[in-house]
């Protein structure tokens, strides 16, 4: 009996990233300003905000706490990022202390 050898083919489909922005944001104010921002409360305790370049969905929670997907790549995932900060820099609460 001879061994096969087995080539694997993959492609990187979709990476998840965590971040956390050491602030506190306003979720309800975020989902009435942005329209690219989903919020119901009732639903999911995350308002989910899609970019569209790069390609990304991102949930946002209230601590500052975020989860990014959709990207294919870290340089997607930092590019996501920034965009996300640039635009929830002024729904920003409090500053979150560090520990």
């Amino acid at each position: 009996m001879t061994k096969e050898e087995i080539k694997v083919k993959y492609k990187i489909e979709n990476i998840v990233a965590s971040a956390e922005l050491n602030i506190q944001i306003d979720l309800f104010r975020i989902a009435r300003e942005q329209r690219n921002v989903e919020y119901e409360p009732e639903q999911f305790p995350g308002a989910i905000l899609k970019l569209k370049e790069p390609r990304a969905s991102l949930l946002l929670f209230k601590n500052g706490k975020l989860i990014c997907t959709g990207t294919k790549s870290e340089a997607e995932v930092k590019k996501a990022l920034e965009a996300a900060v640039k635009i929830l820099s002024k729904y920003k609460i409090q500053q979150k202390k560090q520990e």
